[in-house]
């Protein structure tokens, strides 16, 4: 195949994949700080 090709196809799974990394990590990060807020402040999950 042609060189350009691949570096298009490595380009497109690399922004693939670290755009997922940055979804799963930042749900993750939501989650724990909601629930911080709730012990330390008592406040609501949903706001």
């Amino acid at each position: 195949m042609n060189i350009v090709l691949w570096i298009l196809i490595f380009i497109g799974g690399a922004t693939g994949a670290l755009s997922a990394v940055y979804i799963m990590i930042s749900l993750f990060a939501m989650i724990f700080f909601k629930l911080y807020r709730k012990v330390k402040y008592h406040i609501s999950l949903y706001d």
